[in-house]
């Protein structure tokens, strides 16, 4: 079974969390936590590494041990450790995992005091209104576990949709070995995947070919392929180890537009767009665009949307959310590209949580071009990140501003990402964050606070003069955990009179804002910030599942901040103080 660098990372939580519920050391548990994190924000595959013969120990993070047991991960597919300690650890207590404000330590209470070890026994101690008496607990969070199992929390059987990186992750080896079959003409996963939805259900890929090519066998053939569900001349349909559901369709070149735009489109975009084309006397669908029994168009994407009077709609659009009809009255925005983007407002160090050092994250941002990389390090309230208190970050601008000196084509600009106290008040005062070139100011704890109380929380702590970006707003980490109760109308309100900027917080597990709140501070005049919250210079790449999200919430350049060159950013910055 060809393992995944995904699959590695999940088997090094997995571990981490049931050391922590058997109270293990908190040292040894954070090494694996970590390990996982590195491993997976990596670019390179370490199943290749491995071949190479790569010394896995110049991983961030990653020690002879840890070595030891990812090359024992790739051979095997699994690892010893973990099946030793699930045997003292009841395997059904990592359903109590997936239930929202249980995390490994509060399962190990409930295990080791009240003998939990399963959904069911869970709730019934809940009903019974005997876990709020454990210490750390209290009757908020016995009624969020109530809750969250009544809505089917931690519940198998349902179907959950994986984060767009590690879908990419998946397609991304299977579409070259694709490519390498002879006869193959063109190739494109469509879906949900390629209008950039944060979450995909399964992949469905389009391939042209020549007459011969043996396509579909190659396909089922492929080494990651666990189960086949059908095989056939022009579509095959499989189900990876992964769990990840492959569907495989071979069309004719005169076809392969209309096939694209009719598997990539939402189905409300479809159905809008059939009907559009009947208005006109036309049948549209996945073989072309047709005139009675003629197909006159199809071969292209652009084809399809000119026989309905309409310029061409990018995929990330396609979801019948007013895209028709701007495409019908030349209102479509101009999405914002990559080139577009000057540097990067959120990125960490090794002086708080991060794994590379001030150098280091200034020559990968010089590696990708950028004008300025603001360097946004936890403050002291973050104390398990190793948070700065004034005189770490007062240490931090000075040698940041000795760094300055010596760089010729990047301005690192100092900031730290403050944490918003319960009572609105930030983390640090006013005396160092002026010093500060912008201030990134997030939401870390109390995150279960009552709508009214985080809303006025949030909107106090981004008042202060001295902030510039509010971090993952809504606190969300994707199939993990929800967001805050925030109302975001008052909160976008506040955010354009104080001359806030939200940001768009680009890693695959946050992409918050989402967007349709992306879209709805364009609507009300907001600025985004789209940041990579980079924790090694390898996760700079993370920028990319941003501007997918931001284009989905029909972002255009001026909308967003870090477009602006680094004048004009410092200038708008101090403008706003």
């Amino acid at each position: 079974m060809p393992v995944q660098n995904s699959d590695i990372s999940k088997i090094f939580n997995q571990l981490a969390d049931l050391l922590e519920i058997k109270g293990d050391n908190p040292f040894r548990i954070r090494a694996y936590r970590m390990a996982a994190r590195n491993i997976g924000s990596l670019s390179d595959d370490v199943r290749e590494m491995i071949k190479k013969g790569k010394d896995l120990t110049e991983i961030s993070g990653i020690g002879k041990e840890l070595a030891e047991k990812i090359e024992e991960i790739v051979n095997s597919g699994g690892l010893s450790q973990l099946e030793e300690i699930k045997k003292e650890v009841p395997e059904a207590l990592i359903a109590l995992l997936k239930i929202e404000g249980l995390g490994p330590k509060r399962t190990g209470a409930l295990y080791e005091k009240l003998g939990i070890e399963n959904l069911a026994e869970l709730e019934k101690a809940a009903e019974a209104g005997i876990i709020k008496e454990l210490a750390g607990f209290g009757e908020k969070t016995e009624q969020n576990i109530l809750r969250e199992i009544k809505r089917g929390g931690g519940k198998k059987g349902k179907k959950e949709r994986i984060i767009l990186a590690e879908a990419e992750e998946l397609a991304r080896p299977l579409i070259e070995y694709l490519k390498q079959i002879e006869g193959v003409k063109k190739i494109e996963i469509a879906g949900s995947y390629r209008r950039g939805r944060e979450t995909v259900g399964d992949l469905d890929i389009l391939v042209t070919h020549l007459k011969g090519a043996d396509v579909m066998q190659r396909f089922v053939d492929y080494e990651d392929v666990e189960r086949v569900l059908a095989k056939g001349q022009t579509k095959s349909l499989v189900v990876m180890k992964s769990k990840l559901q492959v569907d495989l369709r071979a069309v004719p070149e005169a076809s392969y537009g209309a096939a694209l735009h009719y598997f990539t489109g939402s189905k409300e975009h479809n159905i809008q767009i059939r009907k559009m084309g009947s208005e006109k006397g036309l049948k549209i669908n996945e073989y072309g665009v047709f005139r009675d029994d003629r197909r006159i168009a199809g071969k292209t994407e652009k084809e399809v949307f000119e026989q309905v009077g309409m310029p061409y709609i990018e995929p990330e659009l396609r979801e019948n959310r007013g895209e028709l009809e701007a495409a019908k009255n030349n209102k479509l925005p101009q999405l914002i590209e990559s080139e577009d983007i000057r540097g990067d407002l959120h990125i960490h160090t090794n002086e708080t949580d991060g794994r590379s050092s001030l150098e280091e994250m200034a020559q990968a941002a010089i590696a990708k071009g950028y004008q300025y990389l603001a360097i946004c390090d936890h403050s002291q309230r973050v104390s398990v990140a190793k948070g700065m208190d004034e005189k770490r970050l007062s240490e931090q601008i000075a040698r940041i501003e000795r760094l300055n000196e010596k760089l010729e084509k990047i301005v690192l600009l100092k900031s730290a990402e403050v944490e918003i106290l319960e009572d609105g008040s930030l983390d640090l005062p006013d005396r160092i964050l002026q010093r500060l070139d912008l201030v990134v100011c997030a939401v870390h704890y109390k995150f279960r606070l009552s709508r009214e109380k985080q809303t006025a929380r949030i909107i106090k702590g981004i008042s202060n003069p001295y902030v510039t970006i509010l971090s993952h707003p809504t606190g969300r980490l994707i199939n993990r955990r929800e967001p805050y109760e925030l109302d975001m109308e008052r909160l976008m309100k506040a955010a354009r009179d104080s001359g806030c900027t939200l940001e768009l917080n680009a890693q695959p597990e946050r992409l918050d804002l989402n967007d349709l709140y992306c879209r709805m501070a364009k609507e009300n005049g907001v600025m985004i910030a789209i940041s990579s919250d980079a924790h090694s210079t390898d996760q700079l790449k993370m920028m990319k599942y941003g501007l997918k999200q931001a284009r989905r919430g029909w972002l255009e350049a001026e909308d967003v901040l870090n477009t602006k060159s680094l004048e004009q950013l410092l200038k708008w910055i101090k403008n706003r103080r």
